[in-house]
């Protein structure tokens, strides 16, 4: 159920956070691939203390990062709960020295900081026998005989397990939904290893609204969620609808010590700007140490980007989905009267900067984060026929903003288009 907040935010941080950080190993995966034992995996659980872990911190930077939402990682493919859920052993509460529940404090600083609470939650759980009981529906047990984490691996099916498995997810959902107040978002995970038929999505679906109407639910339920979710690779052109596009700061979701590719800033806002400019969010995900604190490049990236924000705040919220780019050969967002457009200048211009096929005559030009006006002209307009001319902006000149320069570009009414491709003059007496 979309709610109006989330097609607003813009912005969202994600947190990887679990015992995957404290040996140097990809979350779940890692197992699941081979690259290192299960036992080896679940032996991190010894390691994990979240010593420094302070939530209030987090949402302070996630809030000067310009962020509305947030999402941590409250259990993911490893089964590892981050709270105290009395349905299973295996939380960081009873198994791991930090010995307490994690999204209690999670949920109360974000909300007082104003941000809206989002929950990940694996659908699947490796580490439990009763995942394994049966085999996406439709397809062979043969072609699954490695599958030994996700299926019964050759074995005979038990849909009464799968049934108590079900219930299982319900029960830790249900205990998420009621004990830390109100959560406002519900990102899930890991949906492809069943059918929707499997996870009975629409009664899964319904059953979440019994226990909060206004949840919402991304898109990874079989068909059943309210947005899409894009992930690493920026989209070419937004999906229909509302959408999020999720992406690491460096390439690792979880912390990796040994992952040093880490994105530039300038690299960051450019993804923003291109989420900007399709109509969707960014959910840009941090990964937290096993202590709680963040790698000081993350908390960079994330203020770098949050002064970008506060620099041209006009340009981001309350804005909607940007030019085609046969318009304008960049990044762009509308404002909601759709009487100013600001474009996104990524490099310095050598000279003119093109605008085309905007019907409605331009006012005023200026560089947002200083105010200077820009001068500008127009070439190529065919009055007669409503063919608008080229717009041209002197930019070379302007003081450019170290990450992305916004030109905020007014209009003398709602902006009109033309989306032909030109006259022949044949009579120009």
């Amino acid at each position: 159920m979309m709610q109006d907040w989330f097609k607003k935010a813009k912005l969202g941080i994600f947190a990887h956070y679990g015992i995957y950080a404290v040996g140097d190993v990809s979350e779940s995966w890692s197992f699941h691939n081979g690259n290192i034992s299960y036992e080896d995996y679940m032996k991190q659980c010894e390691g994990f203390t979240a010593s420094k872990y302070d939530p209030k911190q987090w949402a302070a930077l996630f809030k000067r990062a310009g962020a509305r939402y947030a999402v941590l990682t409250a259990k993911h493919h490893d089964g590892v709960a981050l709270f105290d859920t009395q349905y299973s052993d295996l939380s960081v509460v009873k198994k791991t020295p930090a010995g307490r529940d994690l999204i209690a404090p999670y949920t109360e600083a974000m909300r007082e900081a104003g941000l809206k609470v989002g929950i990940y939650f694996s659908l699947i759980d490796w580490s439990d026998p009763r995942y394994r009981s049966v085999y996406p529906e439709g397809e062979k047990p043969e072609d699954h005989l490695k599958d030994v984490f996700a299926t019964p691996a050759g074995g005979p099916e038990d849909p009464e397990k799968w049934e108590e498995f079900l219930q299982f997810n319900n029960n830790q959902l249900r205990e998420l939904m009621t004990n830390y107040g109100t959560v406002d978002l519900l990102w899930f995970d890991g949906d492809w290893e069943r059918s929707a038929n499997q996870w009975k999505c629409p009664e899964f679906r319904a059953y979440l609204h019994s226990l909060n109407p206004n949840v919402i639910i991304n898109s990874r339920l079989q068909g059943y969620g309210d947005y899409e979710t894009p992930e690493q690779g920026i989209p070419l052109y937004g999906p229909r609808g509302v959408w999020e596009f999720c992406t690491t700061i460096n390439t690792s979701w979880g912390y990796r010590p040994s992952d040093n590719d880490y994105k530039t800033s300038r690299m960051i806002v450019r993804m923003f700007c291109d989420c900007l400019t399709l109509g969707g969010n960014m959910l840009l995900d941090v990964g937290p140490k096993e202590d709680g604190t963040l790698d000081p490049r993350q908390v960079k990236i994330l203020e770098d980007l949050g002064d970008w924000i506060h620099d041209n705040e006009e340009a981001v919220y309350d804005t909607g989905k940007g030019l085609d780019y046969r318009h304008f050969l960049g990044g762009s967002t509308l404002s909601e009267d759709r009487r100013t457009i600001y474009l996104f200048v990524y490099d310095k211009p050598s000279e003119y900067i093109c605008l085309k096929g905007i019907k409605t005559p331009v006012k005023r030009v200026s560089v947002l984060h200083t105010g200077e006006e820009l001068p500008f002209r127009y070439t190529g307009a065919l009055p007669w026929s409503g063919i608008p001319g080229t717009l041209w902006i002197k930019g070379d000149e302007m003081t450019p903003h170290p990450m992305v320069t916004v030109l905020k570009v007014e209009l003398d009414g709602e902006i009109t288009y033309n989306l032909g491709h030109g006259e022949v003059v044949t009579n120009n007496d």
